[in-house]
């Protein structure tokens, strides 16, 4: 009986465990349901970002990218008219070396149009950012303590919203030989006569710069304040407690913290003077075409794509495949030398490291 009992006795726990065993598998079973009911519920809204970064690559593939192609197939190609109708023939290399002067009976228009271009838009920028930089240090200076300083951003950044039409009318009527501000010079004995400056080489290309570093300089300003004012205060400060002089913490401070901001600024002020073309294209062109005064001098290379536009398609999108190549040769010497220095010394000894172990 003894022995019975204690049979009966480990069945009823074998029994129970198995239940208890059972019951746990299936709570198990109705947990991992939940949860994959929850998983299935659960939105993920990640993806919802493609949304909405599709119309920026949609818009660069079909205004950018595909033109850009269209450009590099144009620049292969020569139009002529015969009998009154208009023929495509492949030309490979030929119009480059047409534009470049390199052919019998072509004259070479792209090095002195470039060079026009180059000055124009150098005399124009070094000034805007010693400007620029200037005001925007002093501007925040908390020892000066400039008052109004919202007044004079909304002043400096003004004349980048007006329109470059009512520029070049403004400027070319206040300049030209009998306007008002010749007459005051002349009135002043700076001048000896009413001096015509669009006849003036140097005088065309100054006032082209002029207007240009008029224009833009404001926002070149707005662009170094804000760099300036993300630095740190106590950079400053610590400077003071060590007795920096202002031209040693602007020398040791601000201008290396600025080089982010200066190397933007300095980029897209060479892609856009590059293709600088609605001032001198608007200030000093007669109406016969877009030929630059005086003696072709003030002509640029976005210029002289619109003008061999209407004659020779072909030719045209080899002076751009040509600009194009100069902007981004530029663009990659200034990212190669005025990157920052310590970021791809740290990301080389990063891959030197990794290499290390690799070998180990």
């Amino acid at each position: 009986m003894a022995e019975e009992d204690g049979a009966e006795a480990r069945r009823g726990r074998y029994s129970r465990q198995c239940q208890a065993f059972c019951l746990g598998k299936a709570g198990n079973f109705r947990q991992e349901a939940v949860m994959n009911k929850k998983k299935k519920k659960k939105i993920s809204y990640g993806r919802y970002g493609y949304f909405f970064i599709a119309p920026f690559f949609i818009t660069y593939l079909v205004f950018q990218l595909w033109p850009l192609i269209n450009t590099f197939y144009y620049s292969t190609l020569t139009y002529y008219k015969r009998n009154g109708r208009e023929f495509v023939d492949f030309a490979g290399i030929k119009n480059f070396l047409n534009i470049l002067g390199m052919t019998a009976g072509e004259r070479g228009y792209v090095l002195s149009y470039l060079k026009n271009t180059l000055i124009m838009w150098g005399f124009n920028f070094v000034p805007q950012i010693l400007v620029s930089l200037l005001l925007a240090v002093w501007l925040t200076d908390e020892k000066v303590k400039v008052k109004g300083t919202g007044a004079m951003k909304v002043i400096v950044y003004l004349p980048s919203v007006i329109t470059a039409a009512s520029v070049s009318v403004l400027f070319k009527s206040l300049f030209s030989q009998y306007g008002p501000i010749t007459q005051t010079l002349k009135d002043w004995g700076i001048l000896s006569s009413n001096f015509d400056f669009m006849s003036s080489v140097a005088g065309s290309r100054g006032l082209i710069s002029g207007i240009l570093w008029w224009m833009w300089f404001g926002n070149t300003t707005l662009l170094l304040i804000s760099g300036v004012l993300g630095i740190d205060p106590g950079l400053f400060e610590a400077a003071d407690i060590d007795g920096a002089t202002g031209w040693k913490k602007f020398r040791y401070i601000t201008l290396p913290l600025l080089k982010p901001i200066m190397l933007y600024t300095l980029v897209t002020s060479a892609i856009g003077g590059l293709q600088m073309y609605d001032i001198p294209a608007l200030f000093n062109v007669p109406e016969t075409g877009l030929v630059g005064l005086p003696d072709d001098k003030t002509t640029t290379m976005a210029m002289y794509i619109m003008r061999l536009y209407n004659s020779d398609v072909g030719k045209a999108a080899a002076v751009s495949v040509v600009l194009f190549v100069i902007t981004l040769i530029v663009s990659l010497i200034l990212f190669a030398t005025m990157g920052d220095s310590e970021d791809r010394r740290m990301k080389r000894e990063q891959r030197q490291r990794r290499k290390a172990g690799g070998r180990l």
